[in-house]
């Protein structure tokens, strides 16, 4: 008896269907750390009424996560070398969980605060093991290509939902519901990890540096005390000055230890090519700016046009956006001129953003915010990747990873000292408009230098 005709099908192996948990547990955790470094900008007034402080407390509830983030990725990545990236993986996420659902019921702005920074600890322990755990997930080179496309992506799905979903959860449930997303998240994480993914090789020789990092954090935080409180006090004061001072000396000691060290975190050898010191201080001044940026901006749209919190959210979608798209278009520009002329032209464009909002008030049509949050998605989604670029394939091939690592923390750096500065310029004028209007002329200054800095230093690529 002739055999019926079978169509024939494609059929995934239940090895292959494994995969994709392994791919959400590591989505999940880096999507986390992302989404927490912009979903708390819309919350600032709600939480400002709730558990006071003014604009300076809130600079504290932003920058306390970022600071301590930025200070701690190039040690977890040191750490997932030489503990394994799983294991430090599931301590960020036990970490990040926690935090998270303790920040639901903080009682005190100081409490909140604290566990903001004890946030930053988990972000920090989370993103460079998901890169890793990611590689040794995915053995064949073409399925580590598209997942690491995607894992790329989230960043940028991360930066459009954060302020419309915190300005969402603001409206309806409150500010404390924007802690209450990670829970869940990091719940799912950790199971799947724990069951579906296997420990990364380990390099016992790997060194930490913990007096390169102690006088990192040190200065960072003291140099980001003195801008918050110096805003609010007067920087003249003795307890403000002291801060700076504290600043200085563990700055120098930083580079004295990195110097002299046996494993320093920055090897100074790192910073003998051009394009990468420049890089650094780039990626810095990018993320001053944006960030900077996101925390003025959300208390103008707030505070002076009147939006709530989700209409807040929702105004910003002109520069995320396009911030998420546009960085397809930039890397076809990257491979056919190289990184110096798209990172040159995204600092211009970003900057002609922001200039042009200097002379928006409460009445002003947002057709002119829309637009100059055009200009400014547009020109930081150009220098983004095209930094990246210009960064990695100057670096030395047997720094690369700290090279990468470098990048992050400046970006992170870059981006507590804007709300430090931006916020202590806001603080520190007569009105808000005024101190928002310095704030963009300041922003606009640093771009169009940054601008000039990288055409002169960055070298072709």
């Amino acid at each position: 008896m002739e055999k019926p005709f079978v169509v024939p099908t494609h059929t995934v192996s239940p090895d292959q269907r494994m995969k994709i948990l392994p791919f959400i547990g590591i989505c999940f955790g880096y999507f986390m750390v992302l989404l927490d470094t912009t979903i708390v900008n819309v919350a600032g007034p709600a939480i400002s009424h709730d558990l006071g402080g003014g604009v300076s407390g809130f600079q504290w509830v932003v920058s306390a996560y970022t600071l301590v983030f930025a200070s701690l990725l190039l040690t977890a990545g040191a750490l997932s070398d030489q503990f394994g990236a799983r294991r430090v993986f599931l301590i960020g996420l036990v970490i990040f969980g926690l935090g998270s659902a303790f920040s639901v019921v903080a009682p005190t702005l100081f409490f909140l605060i604290g566990l903001r920074a004890f946030l930053g600890v988990g972000g920090a322990l989370l993103l460079p093991p998901s890169l890793t755990l990611l590689t040794h997930a995915f053995a064949d080179p073409r399925a580590r290509a598209r997942a690491m496309g995607i894992w790329t992506s989230v960043s940028g799905v991360a930066l459009v939902a954060g302020p419309v979903i915190g300005g969402l959860l603001v409206d309806t449930l409150g500010w404390r519901s924007i802690f209450v997303i990670n829970v869940p998240l990091a719940l799912i994480s950790f199971a799947v990890i724990l069951r579906q993914v296997s420990e990364t090789p380990t390099q016992a020789q790997r060194r930490l540096d913990p007096f390169g990092q102690l006088t990192s954090i040190l200065a960072v935080t003291a140099l980001t005390f003195g801008l918050i409180e110096g805003g609010v006090q007067s920087f003249h004061a003795p307890l403000i000055q002291a801060a700076f001072g504290v600043a200085l000396i563990c700055f120098v000691a930083f580079l004295f230890i990195e110097a002299r060290g046996y494993a320093p975190m920055l090897p100074p050898r790192l910073f003998a090519n051009s394009t990468i010191s420049v890089g650094l201080l780039a990626g810095a001044v990018l993320n001053f700016v944006y960030s900077g940026l996101l925390f003025v901006l959300s208390l103008f749209f707030q505070l002076v046009r009147s939006y709530s919190p989700l209409l807040a959210g929702l105004a910003f979608l002109p520069l995320t956006l396009v911030l998420t798209i546009n960085p397809t278009f930039t890397g076809r520009l990257v491979g056919r001129f190289g990184a110096r002329i798209p990172l040159t032209l995204g600092f211009f464009l970003a900057a002609s953003g922001v200039l042009m909002q200097i002379w928006t008030n409460a009445h002003t049509s947002y057709a002119v915010t829309l637009v100059a949050l055009v200009l400014m998605g547009g020109g930081f989604s150009l220098a983004f990747p095209a930094l990246t670029v210009a960064v990695m394939a100057a670096a030395p091939k047997d720094l690369a990873g700290i090279a990468s690592g470098a990048l992050n923390s400046s970006r992170q750096v870059g981006a507590a000292l804007g709300v430090a500065v931006l916020g202590a310029i806001l603080n520190g004028s007569p009105t808000f408009l005024e101190g928002m209007h310095r704030v963009l002329l300041v922003a606009g200054i640093a771009l169009v230098s940054g601008g000039f800095f990288v055409l002169i230093f960055v070298r072709r690529t």
